[in-house]
């Protein structure tokens, strides 16, 4: 599993882009994690999927209400991480209206969930391999805080732990 201090894994991501631009073409685009990263500070949390009870009334709303803070503490941009594809992240982001706030990005394969260890397995529930619940910050591709919820519960991972520890 990844640790502070490791550097993130290759993998893709993807995010449906509402406008052309930027070199970014209406509907999902792909991204590389370590590019994407380069050169920022990203707060990255992932959870096991979008529309969920959890995510949708706390863990996500959480980030995007904190967005500003984030942004005040020298954090270039918020990263929600999960499993589904990205059509799915782009009407979840929608819904919770987080344009210019937080980046829905789709791990629609789990590459980046597996490459990084922090995978939650529901099978039993219906819904696969997933995303575990997380909350990270990175820095230049290094990763410089872990919050892990270990399988499941929501209480390391939201936006205020991860601002604190940004701020001090």
């Amino acid at each position: 599993m990844i640790q502070v201090g490791d550097k993130l894994p290759a993998a893709t991501l993807f995010e449906y882009i509402e406008v052309e631009g930027n070199g970014c073409s209406l509907g999902p685009n792909a991204f590389d994690v370590q590019k994407e990263t380069a050169g920022k500070t990203v707060a990255i949390f992932g959870l096991p999927g979008a529309f969920t009870p959890t995510c949708s009334a706390q863990h996500a709303p959480g980030y995007i209400a904190q967005a500003d803070a984030f942004k005040a503490a020298g954090v270039d941009e918020i990263w929600c991480v999960s499993v589904n594809d990205a059509f799915v992240m782009g009407a979840w982001g929608r819904e919770l209206k987080a344009a210019g706030k937080v980046r829905f990005m789709a791990d629609g394969s789990a590459e980046f969930a597996k490459a990084t260890g922090l995978v939650l397995d529901l099978t039993a529930k219906g819904l696969g391999l997933r995303s575990g619940r997380y909350s990270m910050l990175v820095k230049d591709g290094v990763v410089t805080a872990l919050n892990d919820e270990k399988g499941g519960g929501y209480a390391v991972s939201d936006a205020d732990t991860l601002l604190k520890q940004i701020k001090g």
